[in-house]
This record gives C-alpha cells, structure tokens and sequence, in this order.
C-alpha cells in the first residue's frame, strides 16, 4: 500500500523528474533448517539444507540535485524533493528508519542543522571513513507526538561553496562513444582514490536500445594493465 510508511513518498511525477531513479528486486534461497557435519580428522564440514525459504528484497534509488534546483543552496527537506511528508509507519514492518547523513567537514559541526531532532544518532565506518548519520525512527511513540507529519529538514547555517563539496572515494565517468554496431561503444571510468585500500566494484551497466554489446569485446584496464573480471 501507498497510503502509510515509507511508501507514501513513492509520488511518479516527483521520481521520474530526478536526476537519476531505479528500481530493483532480488529473489534468493535462504536456509531455514540445515545440518552440518563435521569429522574431527580432517575438519572438513558437510552442510545440507533441509528447508528452503525465498527471500524478497525491493529497492529503489533515487537522486536528486537539490543544490541546482533549489538556486545554489544545499539546504533540502523531505516535501521539497518528494511533495510530501510521512504521516506513520507501515502498520507491517517490523523496522522503518530513515537515514540522514550529518557527518561534518572538517569536525564543523555548527554548519549544518537537522530538524526535528533525531531519536537517535548512529555511527558507523564506511569506505574506511567515519560517517555520523541521524536516525529517525518511525515506530518510535515519541517521534508523531507533536505533529502527525514528519518532515526531515536540513539547513547549512551559513552559505556554503559547491567547490567545497567533497569527492567521493569511490566515483565513475560513463559515456558512449562511436555509432552503430561496428564503431559503437560503452565506456565506463571507475575512479577509487582512497590513499590504499582497494574495493570491490559491482557494475550495473544499462545499455542503450540502439547498442548491441559482445562480451567477447569486453576489455577492463587497470593501471594499464588488463584485468580480468571474476
């Protein structure tokens, strides 16, 4: 249903005029009773399924460039992007969190203001970096006390420069070059410009209706070097 939790802000108009939006579903096997086995000789371990479930997971992703649409500024609010606010939670989920990145540059943290104070407030190392994220929890009672909408807002306190904003550790360029089948290709530039810790990249590539892509000519180069995928 549309009408409660996170869903509600699932407005067509508002997704497919964003920067960027994609939908995905993953179905998977997942072991509910098994049994393991194990020989104390040679440690080898025999583990075989005795029930099977089916694991459903949904995901949307959406990007929106507040910073143009909204005249150079980089303060955004949940009905500023989406037209709407939450009212309450999925009345069947067992968690609904929404997730605000607060981190501060350069420890600063008198810059930016969120509001309504988070129920919490959560930390957590990603990429090798620390990031502090404000956690509104939408089966918490106190969090609809004052108000039946909810409306996430963040507001830097004094203006700051697009310049200023950080790269990414992990970002990449796409264009597609050539034309037709003969000269036409995709080009994909994946950029990790952490001091010295490597990733592993998962690459979702769409390509265009007027591209028919080979495997075979697939090459990836790596420092000069050609990789191989896995």
């Amino acid at each position: 249903s549309l009408q409660a939790g996170l869903a509600v802000l699932l407005k067509a108009e508002r997704l497919f005029h964003s920067s960027y939006h994609s939908q995905a579903v993953h179905i998977r096997p997942i072991c509910r009773v098994s049994v393991i086995r194990a020989t104390c000789l040679s440690l080898v371990q025999d583990a075989s399924c005795l029930a099977v479930s089916w694991e459903l997971r949904q995901t949307l992703t959406v990007v929106f460039d507040t910073f143009s649409s909204g005249q150079g500024k980089k303060d955004w609010s949940l009905f500023k992007m989406f037209s709407r606010t939450l009212t309450d939670a999925c009345p069947l989920a067992s968690q609904s969190k929404v997730y605000v990145d607060i981190s501060p540059k350069n420890k600063e943290k008198e810059l930016l203001e969120v509001t309504p104070p988070p129920t919490s407030v959560h930390e957590a190392i990603v990429q090798g970096d620390e990031r502090t994220y404000a956690v509104y929890d939408l089966l918490s009672p106190s969090l609809f006390n004052t108000s039946r909408s909810l409306n996430v807002q963040l507001k830097w306190k004094r203006p700051q420069d697009s310049s200023e904003l950080p790269t990414p550790i992990l970002h990449a360029q796409r264009y597609v070059s050539g034309y037709g089948l003969q000269t036409g290709e995709i080009s994909t530039l994946i950029y990790n410009t952490h001091p010295y810790r490597a990733f592993p990249v998962i690459l979702l590539e769409t390509v265009p209706w007027y591209l028919r892509l080979y495997v075979h000519t697939l090459t990836i180069i790596t420092k000069g070097k050609e990789n191989k995928p896995s």
